[in-house]
């Protein structure tokens, strides 16, 4: 049980830092362009996107990735409290 319960705590720091690297890589377009730039882009934009697609960029700002980290995060504790259930 606690390995799991860590599984999904490791993946989530991981997914949640490449998603912050994702999104900082917006201030420096040609930094997508790059190989990493574009695994990391293929990683994350289709987990982005539904968020983008339902909450409109406020002028220059763009608050869906902060949404969308919001929610991983509940859904990590959402996992790691039906494994608590479970076993």
């Amino acid at each position: 049980m606690i390995y799991l319960y860590k599984l999904v705590d490791i993946v989530y720091e991981i997914y949640y830092w490449l998603t912050i690297a994702y999104i900082l890589m917006s201030w420096a377009p040609h930094l997508r362009t790059t190989q990493i730039g574009e695994l990391i882009g293929k990683l994350v934009e289709p987990y982005l996107r539904p968020f983008r697609q339902i909450i409109p960029p406020l002028g220059m700002i763009d608050i869906s990735p902060i949404v969308a980290l919001l929610a991983l995060w509940f859904i990590k504790i959402g996992l790691q409290q039906i494994i608590v259930i479970l076993f």
